[in-house]
């Protein structure tokens, strides 16, 4: 079998390195651009040794120039307080970067996959979140810039694919966390984890009863590997996450059972545009991909709690 040049922007954050791990598990060779801007060198390290492993450093807002077979543009931080950070700079990569990647793609004649987010769906007012939903963003709040970013760069995929028959993947990506989830990045998951291992007071904002659904990493990269690999005729949108739910209050005493914190739970007040509600409606991956998450949330969060515990020196 030929082995596929498969390029990964992206490549060096939480989601894109254990794509990258596993694009090159499978036999393929992989280029991994990353800016660094949320990516680090540490979550690929164990993969520089690999021959069809490559790494460039790169910010996708400009033209990049490289020959290969296939692209998943993950390039984008993902964390409110990363996105937030620079919002012009967030737009620019959701927008100009789709542009960029879509443009290579087109010259190449390859198929591009686009993660999406959940956050395309804002505060829902239609619950759990099927593709079809439109959405409910405030397109000029405090998220926007990462919001309608994500929003803008699935009407490029769908206009390229309209305009110049490209073949696109959209996968929607509902909360995934996971080994190698950044330290800092503010998300629910690994604020509690540091703050329960540190021995720090838990941070639930709001009353604590807003949801979530979390998605184990090597569930979603199954999930985003099948889409890449399915008929040319499903682009999607298709959405990709677990649909169990939780609610943040429940997550906070699950974290502290599981790491025999001594911590207590203190609340704040609510972000603004933060969404009361958040849970993947998954039927159309079921039918279409056969697929759906296998791994519980208790397996997950140890793992996750050892790979943090390691980071801490714990």
């Amino acid at each position: 079998m030929l082995k596929k040049r498969v390029l990964v922007t992206g490549g060096a954050g939480f989601i894109g390195s254990h794509l990258c791990e596993r694009l090159l598990k499978e036999g393929n060779e992989v280029i991994c651009v990353d800016n660094f801007y949320t990516g680090t060198k540490e979550n690929i390290k164990h993969l520089l040794s690999n021959p069809y492993f490559e790494i460039l450093r790169h910010d996708i807002t400009f033209p990049l120039y490289v020959e290969v077979d296939e692209i998943y543009n993950l390039a984008c931080p993902a964390s409110p307080v990363h996105y937030q950070f620079d919002p012009v700079q967030t737009v620019k990569t959701c927008v100009h970067g789709a542009i960029n990647m879509l443009g290579l793609a087109k010259r190449l004649k390859v198929k591009i996959l686009q993660a999406s987010t959940s956050e395309v769906y804002g505060d829902p007012e239609v619950h759990p979140q099927s593709e079809s939903y439109w959405g409910n963003v405030n397109p000029i709040g405090l998220r926007a810039c990462y919001d309608e970013g994500k929003r803008c760069a699935e009407t490029l995929f769908f206009a390229y694919h309209r305009q110049h028959n490209l073949k696109i993947k959209v996968a929607r990506i509902f909360n995934t966390y996971g080994p190698r989830m950044h330290l800092n990045d503010g998300r629910v998951v690994s604020n509690f984890i540091v703050q329960a291992l540190k021995g720090e007071d838990i941070t639930v904002y709001g009353d604590g009863s807003q949801t979530r659904s979390f998605c184990y990493i090597e569930d979603l990269i199954d999930g985003i590997i099948k889409l890449m690999n399915s008929d040319d005729s499903i682009t999607g949108p298709l959405n990709l996450g677990n649909p169990d739910e939780w609610t943040i209050l429940e997550l906070a005493e699950k974290v502290l059972k599981l790491t025999k914190s001594k911590s207590k739970i203190v609340f704040k007040p609510l972000p603004e545009d933060d969404p009361k509600q958040r849970r993947p409606d998954i039927e159309k991956a079921k039918k279409i991909l056969n697929w759906q998450p296998k791994i519980d949330i208790d397996y997950g969060l140890k793992e996750t709690i050892a790979y943090f515990k390691k980071i801490l020196n714990l």
